[in-house]
Parts: C-alpha cells; sequence; structure tokens
C-alpha cells in the first residue's frame, strides 16, 4: 500500500467472508473486495492480483516449470477434505436471500466489467462451454472444469471437439489463455467463484446471467 509492504493474518469472519488484519496499521480488511473496513486505512482498497482457478492438470500444461506448496506434514489434520465443498454447502448461512429468490450457497461465477457487477450459475456456465453476454465472454477450458472470462467486442463459438475458440469475424483461432496464433490476446476480466450469499452481500446491484 502506497510503497508499503503490510503483513496480514486472519483475524476474523464478517457475514462468513474473512478478516484480514495488518501488522503495521492495525487496519482491518475484507477478503472478498480488498477494502479496509476499519482502521487508520479505512476505505483504502488493494490492488489485485490476477489469480485463476484452474485444475492442477491443466496449470501444469501450462507452467511444466512451475512449482507448487508444499502440505505441511504435522498440519495434515488441519487441512480440509478434497470434497470439502458438498459439506458446506448444507451450511447454514448468516445472509438470508430469501428475497432474490436464489438459494445462499448457490455457487455463481462473480465478475465486475464496465462498472457492472454480474455473476453467472456455475451449473450453466459449465453446461454451456461458451458464454456470450454484454460484452464478456466466459470459456470453459479443455478440461471441463475450469473457466476463465474476457472482454470482447465480437462473437465467438467453440469446436466441440478440441475446444478451440473461434472469432466469427475474422475465423482467427484462440487458446483457453486468450491468445491467438499471432501472438494477440484478449483482456482477461478477474472472475471469482463465489456463493451466491456471499457475491450478493458485497454487490447488491449485482445481475444474474439467465437465458
Amino acid at each position: 500500500m502506497d510503497g508499503r509492504p503490510l503483513t496480514f493474518h486472519l483475524a476474523g469472519i464478517n457475514n462468513q467472508n474473512f478478516l484480514m488484519r495488518d501488522e503495521e496499521t492495525g487496519s482491518f480488511w475484507q477478503q472478498i473486495s480488498g477494502i479496509a473496513v476499519s482502521g487508520p486505512l479505512k476505505g483504502r482498497q488493494l490492488e489485485l492480483v490476477h489469480s485463476d482457478e484452474l485444475s492442477f492438470g491443466l496449470w501444469r500444461q501450462e507452467h511444466p516449470d512451475g512449482t507448487v506448496l508444499k502440505p505441511v506434514a504435522a498440519n495434515a489434520n488441519q487441512y480440509q477434505d478434497k470434497d470439502w465443498e458438498k459439506a458446506m454447502g448444507r451450511v447454514r448461512t448468516v445472509v438470508d436471500t430469501t428475497a432474490t429468490g436464489r438459494p445462499p450457497r448457490e455457487l455463481l461465477f462473480g465478475l465486475t466489467h464496465g462498472g457492472r457487477s454480474r455473476a453467472y450459475p456455475v451449473d450453466r456456465v459449465l453446461a454451456e462451454k461458451l458464454v456470450l453476454d454484454q460484452g464478456v465472454m466466459l470459456a470453459v477450458g479443455p478440461d471441463g472444469r475450469s473457466v476463465r472470462a474476457f472482454a470482447v467486442d465480437s462473437d465467438f463459438y467453440r469446436q466441440p471437439e478440441t475446444g478451440v475458440l473461434i472469432d466469427a469475424a475474422t475465423g482467427s483461432t484462440w487458446n483457453f489463455r486468450g491468445c491467438a496464433a499471432d501472438g494477440r490476446c484478449l483482456k482477461a476480466i478477474p472472475v471469482i467463484k463465489d456463493y451466491w450469499f456471499d457475491w450478493h452481500r458485497y454487490h447488491p446491484d449485482t445481475t444474474v446471467f439467465q437465458r
């Protein structure tokens, strides 16, 4: 922040969303937004570092020389099971989403583009493989699980056999990284997989993709 390194640790939970506290100023920061909600830096926002939620197999294909954080054997009993999301889907929430007509723990892909927040049901995106909506393209990777979002100004379609993306206007082919053979790359949009109650709580003006 302003060239000053901050050291964070988990300090608590707010509406079932992490609160982080920095040791240097004692400010508290909301996980989902990166905004300081109290303390000397209240109102300031951390710079988002783009990240992808990918299957390990796909990540390894894209980054064959990448390294992986090794689990700590002594803390093995503290790690969540790999199917923890199934159990979490039955946990009660403190945020009431009855008025929205959507279940609180519905999983969605949330993004903000052009000053507008929008959510896309995970099951819908994975089933359709390619979603074009209001200048945004959500593409499912060749593993059938990973999803990336890009800003686009033309129509695209997806080859069912290979998963290659094709620009309908020019016939150019694009890979799952959003790059064409000639080196051009689409602008990536940060996307987060989140529960509806959490996304809606911190993006109250969000809309939901439905067709």
